[in-house]
């Protein structure tokens, strides 16, 4: 039972990343300007507009990583520090993403969770 608990919170912590990519997509589908407004949004942070496709990718590769559980314990101490500086520097709602970075960093210390690719390998 606690495998599948560890993989529903792997899955849960995952979709953050990957919705948020999702409607990113969205946004630049319905709106022809959309991704030069999302760089300029970073750019008003103080942010380049090179950041803009950076974080994208971390967003996808790192939920992907999750939700499919490839090498778990790597990817959620990487997204753990990510979502931590992200939040500093964008000037997000801090606590709410620190709680999140300490759901990352619990599933660092147990990446042992059922249904993923790491323990297809063994």
């Amino acid at each position: 039972m606690q495998k599948y608990l560890a993989t529903a919170a792997r899955v849960l912590l995952a979709q953050i990343f990957l919705l948020q990519v999702i409607a990113l997509i969205v946004g630049f589908m319905s709106n022809p300007t959309g991704y030069q407004e999302y760089q300029a949004g970073l750019g008003s942070l103080g942010l380049p507009g090179i950041f803009a496709p950076l974080i994208i990718f971390m967003n996808l590769v790192g939920g992907l990583a999750l939700l499919l559980g490839y090498k778990t314990k790597a990817f959620a101490l990487i997204m753990a520090i990510y979502i931590v500086i992200l939040s500093f520097i964008l000037r997000l709602p801090v606590l709410q993403y620190l709680a999140i970075a300490g759901g990352l960093l619990l599933l660092y210390v147990n990446p042992i969770t059922a249904c993923s690719l790491d323990n297809f390998k063994k």
